[in-house]
């Protein structure tokens, strides 16, 4: 995910076990960054944060980019991956209409870009219910957002023969087809990766719904990784 808060209840339910690092994606949260904003610089970074230690890693949305560009490019350091609606937004299917495809086709200024997305994912509604610091905070974020999604528009970050981890992908029942399509289209094409339908899940399910990804998304690729695996 960007930013670790929406990971932490999941960490929760996870950290009693296992040891768990969230972390802010560059340009969100706590870290504040110029760019660039690309998968290239999202797994360097990601690189630094696991200082050597091989993991299992977990992706929400684009996070799931960055998950799977690192155990393309560093599998000695990645143990398996679980990635939850992560957008293919490079292949020729994939809709211009999405929300991430109108804020990168925005073409103004990147806050506003940054709101036009965030209208699209939760409704105008609910936008204009969000606190008016909140509001302020994810325009900040308009940057990284615009830069890290027109990137993966641009060309694949990975490519689906140097997926040789173990895979999980999942998607929940109340979310945009794409996405249904985008998972489904990923397990078709990585060699034992399993695919996960989240019965009445939206596309925060890591938020919404922790316990139920620990145990239908997180709980079935530890399975398949085995242990040790650290």
């Amino acid at each position: 995910m960007d930013r670790s808060a929406g990971m932490l209840r999941l960490s929760r339910r996870l950290d009693h076990d296992h040891h768990v690092v969230r972390y802010d994606r560059r340009g969100y949260g706590r870290s504040s960054h110029h760019g660039p904003f690309t998968v290239d610089q999202h797994v360097a970074d990601l690189v630094d944060v696991l200082e050597g230690r091989r993991a299992v890693l977990v992706g929400h949305s684009f996070g799931g980019n960055v998950a799977l560009a690192t155990a393309a490019r560093h599998p000695h350091l990645v143990a398996g991956v679980a990635v939850y609606e992560t957008p293919l937004s490079w292949e020729d299917w994939w809709p211009r209409n999405s929300a991430g495809s109108k804020a990168v086709a925005h073409g103004g200024d990147p806050a506003d870009a940054a709101e036009v997305f965030m209208r699209r994912l939760i409704g105008d509604r609910r936008w204009e219910e969000l606190p008016e610091r909140t509001r302020e905070v994810r325009r900040s974020e308009g940057p990284a957002m615009v830069g890290e999604l027109a990137d993966i528009r641009a060309r694949a970050p990975w490519h689906y023969a140097d997926i040789r981890v173990p895979l999980v992908a999942g998607h929940g029942t109340t979310g945009s087809p794409h996405h249904h399509r985008g998972m489904a289209h990923l397990v078709e094409h990585v060699p034992g990766a399993v695919l996960v339908e989240m019965d009445g899940c939206p596309h925060n399910a890591p938020n919404s719904h922790a316990e139920r990804f620990r145990a239908e998304m997180v709980e079935p690729l530890l399975a398949m990784v085995g242990a040790p695996w650290g």
